[in-house]
């Protein structure tokens, strides 16, 4: 009888170890994380410098849709800093990757022409070094060294004295094509 008992427990732990398996299973089944990163947003980035094991800023990287520190690697496409009177976008890419696309005098005009603007040729385009004078309510694309692009709209900027270097932040509203071409789908 104890033999029948001592059976039957086993069994029973089998079943339970078999539906813990499973439903642990099923959950980390369902916890996967897309790996594909977004290819539009918002986001702000600034001038704030930071110690590590260096010196580093953030600035943003379009093909991983994140924050990233110079100090990264891959680093960020763009950072923004201020020459003492203006906001300056820049890229550490060995190219001239900024072409101003238009500037409005409002949001929504702004806003508009970012969602109007669906493609472009890269050979009609001026292309500088840095992108300068950032303002709020322009619109930018951006050419990577890699030859793949993003546009963007300027939502906010802000600057303020410091006692090292003034400080520099720009919110904007972004949409990276990672096919290289020039064309844009939208949302």
């Amino acid at each position: 009888m104890t033999s029948k008992i001592h059976l039957s427990l086993l069994l029973i732990m089998r079943q339970i170890i078999l539906i813990i398996f499973l439903f642990s299973s099923v959950l980390i089944g369902s916890c996967k994380k897309d790996e594909t990163p977004a290819t539009s947003g918002t986001v702000t980035i600034d001038n704030t410098t930071t110690l590590g094991q260096t010196y580093y800023i953030y600035g943003f990287l379009f093909s991983e849709a994140r924050k990233a520190s110079t100090a990264d690697n891959p680093p960020p496409d763009i950072t923004i800093d201020s020459d003492g009177t203006n906001l300056v976008l820049q890229a550490n890419n060995l190219k001239d990757s900024f072409n101003k696309a238009g500037e409005y005098s409002d949001g929504a005009s702004a806003k508009t022409a970012y969602d109007n603007l669906k493609s472009a040729t890269a050979s009609q385009l001026t292309w500088e070094g840095i992108g300068t004078p950032v303002k709020e309510n322009q619109v930018w694309i951006y050419r990577s060294g890699t030859n793949h692009y993003a546009k963007f709209r300027i939502i906010s900027t802000r600057t303020e004295p410091g006692q090292v270097k003034p400080f520099a932040e720009c919110t904007f509203e972004w949409e990276y094509q990672p096919d290289g071409t020039l064309t844009f789908p939208g949302k």
